[in-house]
């Protein structure tokens, strides 16, 4: 899921041949403390691990809210069939429940062969996070098939939309996502400036150097210092997390994590 939680960490760092960052973006990255208790015991399928598919098509219709979103992620971890399909693409579509609509287009980018409708109509759900769910269950699917969808999701009014779509297009057009990249870089949301830091480093132009140089001096240390590292490498700003930053800031807190690639 466009996680909330650890089960699905992002991907560790790529080696040397190549960058491919996972589509993936945490909540608990972006907006500490949204997700609720309840968003965790939904996470926890060791409840229903040994329901059948079909108990978990029923729990499907529960008018619990938990219990929708554990039986769509347990049925993520079975064997597809089109009934399950065909069910998630129901919650996905029309599950008063945002959370469950996430947790349905998810398990759908793992578990479709062909991109589903559903899929595709997420990119327009009300819910920010579900729409970020959709950019990735995209990628996911057929990446280049939904280029203009994902590309698309540049202009969303949500922070983790826009993430979501800038990595995916990294993962696309390598270094001829440098346009797109330069014009993220004055991005109001400092978690997508530190994207396009991270992204920027791994391209060779004096125009990603220049745009680095400025980044460098960004208000916000997390994005300061993966410039500074992009220019100058791993160790250019050591210290606590996040070191510290070109501009004299002592980063603290989790949101000087660096990006996990």
């Amino acid at each position: 899921m466009t996680e909330r939680d650890e089960e699905t960490p992002p991907e560790p760092s790529p080696g040397p041949e190549g960058y491919h960052p996972d589509v993936t973006v945490s909540r608990e990255d972006i907006e500490l403390g949204e997700s609720g208790e309840a968003d965790f015991a939904a996470a926890d399928t060791n409840p229903v691990a040994d329901e059948s598919v079909d108990g978990l098509l029923a729990a499907l219709e529960a008018a619990d809210a938990t219990e929708r979103q554990r039986a769509t992620l347990a049925l993520s971890e079975r064997e597809p069939g089109e009934d399950v399909r065909d069910a998630l693409a129901d919650r996905a579509t029309d599950d008063p429940e945002a959370l469950v609509r996430q947790f349905a287009v998810e398990a759908l980018g793992d578990l479709a062969e062909t991109t589903p409708d559903a899929v595709v109509a997420a990119l327009s759900d009300a819910d920010p996070w579900v729409r970020a769910e959709a950019v990735v269950a995209l990628d996911h699917l057929d990446r280049e098939a939904h280029a203009e969808r994902i590309e698309a999701g540049l202009d969303d009014d949500h922070h983790a939309v826009r993430r979501n779509a800038v990595i995916s297009l990294w993962k696309s057009r390598s270094e001829d996502a440098l346009p797109a990249l330069l014009a993220l870089a004055d991005d109001e949301a400092d978690r997508v400036r530190e994207w396009v830091a991270e992204l920027l480093g791994r391209i060779d132009h004096p125009d990603a150097e220049d745009a680095l140089k400025e980044l460098r001096a960004d208000e916000e240390s997390v994005v300061a210092k993966t410039a500074a590292n992009a220019l100058d490498g791993p160790d250019a700003t050591p210290g606590p997390p996040g070191g510290t930053a070109p501009d004299g800031t002592n980063p603290a807190g989790s949101k000087d994590q660096p990006p996990q690639l």
